[in-house]
């Protein structure tokens, strides 16, 4: 097959771009390269430029004939949706308004979609399944589902076969040590934590001990990048077969909640066999936070056939460490050349 995929270039795209490439395909990048490095586009052919530039997307759409799309380009900062809505629904929402005209000119009908929990707002029951109430409480979360909705337009009007994924804590790295998260800056707690450990941050911070959670911090369903990644080409394989039609969608999770200070409990005891320590401050929560969010992907597992492969939270870290260590150590090269 041949597949689109948008922000190709960036963390949990370039995972998907690899496994994809792995598998047989041939892939094209679409990625800005805002938030993405060139450099983790090397197994696709990597396409610079942006989804609000139709006149490029009509040439890309002209260029290949593409089994499928998928879309993983998406401003995804919480906090900074709450000080700038307008970024995520003109980004999120009118940008891919943008992706999904342009394959229905095309008669390209099978879309994959990044989406996340944060459609589901404040949980009123865990782990969360497909049927739990859709409330998002922060303009990243209502972004992503206006999106979901539009898909279901989309389906409707024109055909365009979809699955949104749901996906919870992506984390963790290419067990090859290829690839990893390098977000500029850098917001997810466990590679956080991880620089923290390795030198490059002088310490982490523990955004709130209040929550109504055993040890008072965030509750958060941690799932592998590779075993996400291997939701989505079940899925899109499942469209182009045939097997799936609609506007589906899946939660992705282990389905095992872990608090903020379980985590770091669980990296310490990883990075203390390098002989390394973290620090670990405190502070206020953030808003647009729930306490706890954890998955029910039975859904998933049974549709798709999914079974991660990484579910052990330390065999996540350890993935993460491999990779931290990679980049501090590229980190203190470059410092010696200065």
């Amino acid at each position: 097959m041949t597949t689109l995929v948008v922000g190709g270039a960036g963390y949990i795209g370039s995972h998907m771009v690899k496994q994809l490439a792995q598998a047989g395909h041939s892939v094209v990048v679409l990625d800005n390269l805002t938030t993405g490095f060139r450099e983790l586009a090397r197994h696709g052919e990597l396409v610079v430029g942006d989804l609000a530039d139709t006149a490029l997307l009509e040439q890309l759409f002209c260029e290949y004939r593409f089994d499928g799309v998928m879309h993983f380009a998406a401003a995804s900062l919480v906090g900074e949706s709450m000080q700038a809505p307008g970024k995520y629904y003109r980004n999120n929402v009118a940008n891919t308004l943008n992706l999904l005209e342009v394959m229905v000119r095309h008669g390209v009908k099978h879309f994959i979609f990044s989406s996340t929990a944060a459609t589901f707002g404040e949980p009123e029951y865990v782990p969360i399944d497909e049927a739990h109430t859709q409330q998002p409480i922060n303009p990243y979360g209502a972004s992503k589902l206006m999106v979901e909705r539009m898909l279901q337009d989309f389906h409707a009007a024109h055909g365009l076969n979809s699955v949104c994924l749901r996906y919870f804590n992506a984390c963790g790295a290419d067990p090859e040590g290829e690839l990893g998260e390098c977000h500029d800056p850098e917001t997810h707690v466990i590679p956080l934590i991880l620089q923290a450990a390795s030198g490059r941050r002088e310490a982490i911070t523990v955004f709130g001990r209040d929550y109504p959670t055993e040890d008072g911090t965030c509750i958060r369903d941690y799932i592998h990048i590779e075993d996400l990644c291997s939701a989505h080409a079940l899925a899109l394989e499942a469209l182009v077969r045939g097997e799936k039609q609609g506007a589906l969608a899946y939660n992705l999770g282990n389905g095992q909640g872990y608090s903020v200070q379980q985590v770091i409990e669980a990296v310490e005891r990883v990075v203390a066999e390098d002989d390394c320590e973290l620090s670990v401050e405190e502070g206020e929560r953030r808003p647009g936070d729930p306490g706890t969010l954890v998955a029910d992907a039975t859904l998933a597992r049974r549709e798709l056939g999914w079974q991660p492969q990484y579910s052990d939270l330390e065999t996540i870290i350890r993935h993460a460490w491999a990779w931290e260590k990679k980049l501090a150590d590229e980190s203190l090269t470059q410092q010696d050349k200065i």
